[in-house]
C-alpha cells in the first residue's frame, strides 16, 4: 500500500474531533475549477502540470461546483458555535488531492484566498486515494472522478460525482436536496419497476407499505445531517433538507414518508414529482447541492444552474 505523501494541517483552522465531527472530503477538482489544468495534465503530463501550478501558485483558482456547498457548511459551523462555543459536533472539511505537495501549494493558497476553513490538505500519490477516507472518519466524499466515487461507495462511504459547471453562490442557509430511490433509499423499487413496469412497482409498494425501504448510499450522510439539524429550533435552523423524487405521492409516497419517520430523519420539504422534470422545482429551492442517481435529472438541474452530484448505482 502506498504511503500518504503529505498531510498539511491548517493551523489557522480549529481542528475538529473526527469521532464527533461530520467530516466531508472533497477533491481539488470538486471544490475548484481545474478544467484547463486537468487538460494540461492529460495532454502534457505530470511534470508540465506541476510546473504550471508552481508558476501560478499565487493565482487563486476559480470556484468549482462544490465551492458554494462548502461555504454554506462553514456558515452552519458559525451558527452552531454562536449557540454553543464548546460544541464538538461540527462540519470538518478536508481536501483529498492527487497533487504532489509541490503543486498543491496553489490549492492551499486558493483556499486561504477565499477564507475556506479546510482543516487538512492530503496530497496522495496512490491511484486509489479513497483508501484513506475511513481513517479520516469521512462521512461524505465529493469527487470529479467516477472511479474514485465508485471506490468510495464500495468502501461504505457516502459519495457522489460532481460535474464542473458555472455555479451562482446561493445564499444561506445550507440547502441539500436528495433524490429518493437509489440515493436515500435502496434501489429495490427501481428494480421492480425495470422488471414489471409502473403497475408492478405500485403493487409492490402497496404490499410493502408497512416495511421501511432499504438504505441507500447517501442515507448515512443524511442521518448525520439530520442529527445536526436537531440542535436547532425549527425557526432558527441553518440547514434545510429536501426530498425531490420521481415517485408519485398518491401511489408511492406513503412508504417513503413512513421510512423517513422510521429512520427518525427529518426532511423540511418533500416533492413527489410523478416522473415530471425536477429542474423547475430545483430552480425554486436553489440547493447548494442536489444528489441524484439519474443523469437526466443531473442534466436538468445543471440546466437551471443547480450544483449537482451524481450517485452511480
Amino acid at each position: 500500500m502506498a504511503e500518504l505523501d503529505s498531510t498539511v494541517i491548517n493551523t489557522n483552522v480549529k481542528q475538529k474531533d473526527p469521532s464527533t465531527a461530520l467530516v466531508i472530503a472533497v477533491t481539488t477538482r470538486a471544490i475548484f475549477s481545474l478544467e484547463e489544468e486537468h487538460k494540461l495534465y492529460l495532454e502534457k503530463g505530470k511534470e508540465e502540470y506541476t510546473r504550471h501550478q508552481q508558476a501560478n501558485q499565487d493565482k487563486p483558482l476559480p470556484p468549482g461546483t462544490a465551492f458554494a456547498f462548502i461555504q454554506a457548511v462553514q456558515y452552519v459551523n458559525k451558527k452552531i458555535l454562536e449557540s454553543n462555543p464548546a460544541e464538538r459536533d461540527l462540519f470538518d472539511i478536508l481536501v483529498l488531492s492527487n497533487n504532489s505537495p509541490e503543486s498543491g501549494v496553489r490549492i492551499i493558497n486558493s483556499a486561504k484566498h477565499y477564507g475556506l476553513e479546510i482543516s487538512k490538505f492530503c496530497f496522495v500519490s496512490d491511484e486509489d486515494s479513497t483508501q484513506y477516507l475511513k481513517s479520516h472518519g469521512v462521512k461524505l466524499f465529493l469527487s470529479a472522478d467516477r472511479t474514485d466515487v465508485c471506490n468510495a461507495l464500495q468502501r461504505g462511504v457516502s459519495a457522489a460525482l460532481v460535474f464542473q459547471q458555472e455555479v451562482q453562490a446561493p445564499s444561506t442557509p445550507l440547502r441539500v436536496a436528495f433524490d429518493g430511490d437509489a440515493v436515500l433509499f435502496s434501489d429495490e423499487t427501481d428494480q421492480i419497476f425495470q422488471e414489471q413496469g409502473l403497475e408492478g412497482a405500485v403493487q409492490y409498494e402497496r404490499a410493502m407499505e408497512a416495511i421501511p425501504i432499504g438504505e441507500g448510499p447517501l442515507k448515512a450522510f443524511a442521518m448525520h445531517l439530520g442529527k445536526m439539524r436537531k440542535k436547532f429550533g425549527q425557526g432558527e435552523c441553518p440547514i434545510r433538507t429536501y426530498l425531490v423524487t420521481a415517485r408519485s405521492g398518491r401511489d408511492m409516497g406513503v412508504r417513503a414518508i413512513k421510512t423517513l419517520r422510521e429512520w427518525g430523519l427529518p426532511i423540511d420539504e418533500a416533492f413527489f414529482m410523478d416522473g415530471a422534470p425536477k429542474g423547475p422545482i430545483l430552480a425554486q429551492i436553489q440547493p447548494h447541492i442536489f444528489f441524484d442517481d439519474g443523469l437526466h435529472n443531473i442534466q436538468g438541474a445543471q440546466n437551471v444552474g443547480v450544483p449537482s452530484a451524481w450517485v452511480p448505482s
